[in-house]
């Protein structure tokens, strides 16, 4: 039994996000505020979290932070709030991803096939996506059967990316990864995303895989 936790003050948001979400395998429960939140997520450890940010007595943000601190299981924030800079300082917190009010139905419940999936897999040896073959034990890409040269720093982003499949990584969160805490410059992360679509996409113009999310950072998608 996989289960949902969902912090929503809108009651109504709250009864529509469990009626589309419902299904035989899911067990929903349903927080109206950020500390009521918290002591379900303690007393039922959910298998996902949708979270609104705006809650009556405290800042979704807030729930983020503390649920970090026991738990790895992925976040979805869904929020009114476009502001780019909210949804990054989500992203760097711990959020798995960010979805903006007003959203489809199909688009959340896709949103929460990919996060559910990212957390019940385990890490594989070998990754497969497409044609593109990740081993990770020999270090080695493949495509088509054919090896691809990627150089070490290519290779740590593209794993990186893998990792977290599904997931919004922002451009703070890569950098300080790959280059360490002092890291500022996106020009360098831009020119590596470039080199690993013209390797690795079947149209580096089109990505399937290596997919930018704009102003804040990238996604792999499988």
């Amino acid at each position: 039994m996989t289960t949902l936790l969902i912090i929503e003050d809108e009651v109504q948001i709250g009864r529509y996000l469990k009626r589309v979400l419902t299904a035989d395998h899911i067990k929903i429960f349903h927080a109206e505020n950020l500390h009521r939140g918290l002591a379900l997520a303690a007393a039922r450890p959910p298998d996902l979290v949708l979270l609104d940010l705006g809650l009556p007595d405290g800042e979704g943000l807030d729930f983020i932070q503390q649920f970090r601190g026991w738990s790895d299981k992925p976040i979805i924030v869904l929020s009114a709030r476009h502001d780019e800079s909210v949804k990054i300082t989500a992203l760097d917190r711990g959020a798995d991803d960010y979805l903006t009010k007003p959203f489809s139905v199909g688009e959340l419940q896709a949103r929460v096939r990919v996060a559910l999936r990212r957390s019940e897999r385990e890490v594989e040896d070998v990754k497969k996506f497409g044609e593109i073959e990740i081993d990770r034990q020999a270090h080695t890409v493949k495509r088509a059967g054919e090896r691809v040269h990627l150089t070490a720093m290519e290779y740590k982003l593209l794993l990186l990316l893998a990792n977290h499949a599904g997931k919004v990584l922002t451009q703070h969160f890569i950098l300080t990864s790959l280059w360490g805490p002092n890291a500022e410059d996106s020009q360098y992360l831009r020119v590596y995303i470039g080199h690993l679509r013209k390797k690795l996409e079947p149209d580096p113009r089109r990505p399937q895989h290596l997919l930018t999310e704009n102003g804040i950072g990238y996604r792999f998608v499988e």
